[in-house]
């Protein structure tokens, strides 16, 4: 008796949030917001770019694309074995200076080559810090809260592509896109010598002691163990992949705004930024608390309340790409893009957090990320770079809206796979 009462007492206090949990929540956060700026400010930054630089459309989506999401996905499954093994404050501190490093010498770019080396360098660095963030945020917040701590850790990628967006608009006229590049450098830098002084999460699982010592090969052999034995896990990732299938092609947004829909660069950018902000906030904020909600009022798995989601937003992303850029509808559909983008992450990575095993969290995260980064988004953008330049050449008055409209609607197989999803997964996760 005397036993039970204790474990019921320890499960009490480890469901407990304290101060101490939204502080770590709040710094990844930042960090994740940091991220996102340094990796998207090379689209935002796509109209001063491409002429200054003399970049063709293939050669932009690889920049954006395949150069710099083959290292980050394939280096992230590596790093992320890693961090299920080591010390992950450390091993955050230690990319954030890399990519940090990297950012500040894209400002000296001279051409493609030139930005091609460190936008490599930059996916590596970057490669580290979800995989590690979302173990870290699985082992600090209990199961009813981790719609909501995933949801607000990437509430980073709608702040930071927003923000990214507001640097182009009001800080790119005036102090030019290399600056731009130097100073997100410098304080990325800063921020990760405060990373050094921060604890480690005690982890939900750990090995024996007289278990063999972990390996990165063991790692990612029990990740394609524990993806044979859920059919759950592998449409819940592969429904992200197709909702990135859309997020990709986007790298081309601001060359449409611009040579397609008339607007100045400048404030074009601006107006998206702040769009971007809101939009994915908000998304992100309903996907996490609303799925967590979902999840507690109807027993029924947070995937249900992102397919529901998916549906209402599927005819919105459709017709915004051929409104009139004047109209309501056309502003309505800038929003709902962030927004659908920040909805996706609490409901999808929390229930990867509870389908993985937990001694594997960081590797299947980083798998996750591998496969919607070089298949969802890294495909997206070099095929549709190689779209566009083709439809260009074939004389085609729209190319960019005909590009953008076709990976809208590959995107929208993820609603029938989050189906397939929710079909696998227990009630409860």
């Amino acid at each position: 008796m005397t036993s039970e009462v204790g474990a019921q007492e320890t499960l009490s206090e480890s469901d407990k949030i304290t101060l101490s949990h939204y502080l770590l929540l709040g710094l990844l956060t930042l960090l994740n917001i940091l991220s996102m700026v340094d990796r998207q400010l090379l689209s935002s930054f796509a109209n001063f770019i491409v002429p200054d630089l003399n970049l063709t459309n293939t050669e932009f989506g690889l920049l954006t694309g395949l150069l710099f999401m083959v290292f980050y996905s394939f280096m992230a499954l590596i790093m992320g074995a890693l961090a299920d093994m080591y010390h992950r404050p450390r091993l955050i501190a230690a990319a954030v200076f890399l990519w940090s490093l990297c950012t500040a010498a894209s400002g000296a770019a001279k051409g493609f080559a030139s930005l091609a080396l460190p936008r490599m360098l930059i996916g590596v660095g970057e490669s580290t810090l979800s995989p590690a963030a979302i173990a870290m945020l699985a082992d600090k917040f209990p199961p009813h809260k981790r719609g909501f701590a995933s949801g607000f850790y990437y509430m980073g990628v709608s702040i930071g592509f927003g923000v990214s967006l507001l640097v182009a608009g009001y800080l790119g006229p005036a102090i030019g896109w290399r600056m731009c590049f130097y100073l997100l450098g410098g304080l990325g830098i800063a921020l990760s010598l405060v990373v050094l002084f921060i604890n480690d999460v005690p982890r939900r699982q750990v090995r024996d002691s007289t278990e063999k010592k972990a390996s990165v090969i063991g790692q990612i052999v029990d990740l394609f163990a524990a993806l044979r034995q859920s059919p759950a896990l592998v449409f819940t990732i592969m429904g992200g992949v197709c909702v990135h299938g859309m997020f990709g092609a986007t790298a081309f947004d601001q060359l449409w705004y611009v040579q397609e829909r008339g607007y100045d660069r400048a404030l074009i950018a601006q107006t998206t930024g702040w769009f971007g902000v809101a939009g994915g906030v908000l998304g992100n904020l309903i996907g996490g608390i609303g799925s967590d909600y979902w999840r507690k009022r109807t027993g029924k798995s947070r995937l249900s309340f992102l397919f529901w989601v998916l549906i209402l937003l599927a005819p919105i992303n459709i017709y915004y790409r051929l409104a009139d850029p004047d109209s309501f509808f056309f502003w309505l559909g800038v929003f709902f893009t962030f927004f659908q983008l920040g909805v996706l992450y609490g409901p999808s990575y929390a229930t990867i957090q509870e389908l993985a095993p937990p001694h594997i969290c960081s590797t299947v995260v980083a798998f996750n990320i591998l496969m919607a980064s070089v298949v969802g988004v890294g495909m997206s953008i070099t095929a549709s770079g190689v779209l566009i330049d083709y439809l260009i050449e074939a004389g085609n008055a729209s190319p960019y809206t005909v590009s953008l409209l076709v990976f809208t609607i590959v995107s929208m197989l993820s609603i029938p796979v989050f189906w397939l999803a929710v079909r696998f997964t227990p009630d409860q996760q």
